[in-house]
């Protein structure tokens, strides 16, 4: 066979857990700035439903379509990490996901606003199914792990009828606990099939902790391109200037420290085992779900400072503590708490708890920047001087 044909479609064999120089491909950085759109459309209906009073309808809206869009994400990067061949066939329908993702996002606004899910729901569809395929040939191809690939198509297929099958209920049917009740079959599916006979598929530890990374960034520098869209507005109407560069500056601050606190122990020591690494992918749904919101809540609170929203000071200011303290409290969780002991890894729990208590003081953002350069700096210097529970494990 002719490496023209062999590039067009080869076999699909599972790659290396210990593979060296392992890093993102181009395909997987294009996949991830085309996510990022759908993040951006679900974080805007949320800004603008906070503003607007609608608090509980925005934070259940958001946080439903939001699991489609890291649920996708999330599923295609580990199966990339184990068997991303590069070839046509591969980037084609990877591709497919991607078209799958901008359906979704064109999907966000009428789920938002009239609940209607059609849309989002074939988008959604779009990309599973499309990944269904690509597990298919893993099962053709890499027969150590066939049952494995076969679980995963069968269950994801599976899960996709119901959800389209969701779509026919009557209207007078709950909304949530159905949702629900999807939401955790498609957690279940990776459960169900990485216990598979022939073991669980492999993956690349240091990939994978990039790939993590690498949408954090995308997903918090989003969160600043949308708070920027929000002060430009502000600054073009020429009034508020002084309180909008302090929300500004303020807000630069979060999102800085937020990254490097993120950043600032390394994970991929951290995924040993099956279990570990499923709590620790789970777990980022709130990192990511987090950060987005963040640059909701700062556009909400430029339109509080312009007289444009229609709730109270401490409610704006909640639009950002709350997920500055969940985000906080999730990479705690999963990056510090692994890592350090003693009296320090109570620093971000009692970290997140106050950035609750900073809307009900004055330039609540302020002291929220305080704090978290604070956090930063203690994480840094004292963290530094503990012995690393991780690393002596290591050894």
């Amino acid at each position: 066979m002719s490496e023209t044909e062999r590039r067009f479609l080869v076999p699909m064999r599972g790659r290396s857990a210990d593979e060296p120089f392992r890093v993102s491909t181009p395909l997987e950085l294009f996949f991830d700035l085309c996510f990022v759109v759908a993040v951006s459309q679900a974080a805007a209906p949320l800004h603008h439903s906070i503003a607007e009073g609608h608090v509980l309808d925005g934070v259940r809206g958001y946080l439903m379509v939001f699991f489609a869009i890291w649920w996708a994400w999330m599923n295609f990067t580990w199966f990339a990490s184990a068997y991303d061949t590069d070839d046509d066939v591969y980037r084609i329908t990877t591709f497919v996901q991607i078209a799958g993702a901008l359906v979704l996002a064109a999907g966000v606004s009428p789920a938002f606003e009239h609940e209607d899910f059609r849309i989002i729901t074939i988008g959604y569809v779009v990309m599973r199914l499309a990944l269904v395929t690509q597990w298919l040939r893993a099962a053709r191809s890499d027969h150590r792990h066939r049952h494995a690939a076969t679980r995963y198509a069968i269950g994801v297929t599976a899960v996709q009828v119901l959800w389209l099958l969701r779509l026919a209920l009557p209207d007078s049917w709950p909304v949530v606990p159905v949702f629900v009740f999807l939401v955790l079959c498609e957690l279940a599916v990776p459960i169900w099939a990485e216990r598979a006979p022939g073991g669980p598929t492999s993956y690349h530890r240091h990939h994978i902790a990039e790939r993590y990374g690498l949408f954090t960034i995308i997903v918090l520098g989003e969160s600043v391109a949308a708070a920027t869209v929000a002060f430009r507005g502000a600054l073009d109407e020429g009034a508020h200037t002084g309180a909008l560069i302090r929300l500004a500056v303020a807000g630069l601050v979060v999102v800085f420290a937020l990254w490097w606190l993120y950043f600032d122990r390394s994970a991929h020591n951290l995924l040993t085992s099956l279990r570990t690494s499923m709590f620790w992918g789970y777990g980022h749904y709130f990192i990511f779900a987090a950060a987005a919101a963040v640059g909701a809540g700062l556009g909400v609170a430029v339109d509080h400072a312009t007289e444009h929203a229609e709730i109270s000071s401490t409610t704006s200011g909640y639009a950002i503590a709350a997920p500055v303290a969940v985000y906080l409290f999730v990479v705690w969780l999963l990056h510090i708490r692994p890592h350090l002991s003693g009296p320090l890894l109570a620093a971000f729990p009692v970290a997140a708890v106050l950035v609750l208590l900073t809307p009900l003081v004055p330039a609540s953002l302020e002291v929220m920047a305080v704090m978290l350069v604070a956090l930063v700096a203690v994480n840094g210097s004292l963290g530094r001087r503990i012995p690393d529970r991780v690393t002596e494990q290591a050894r």
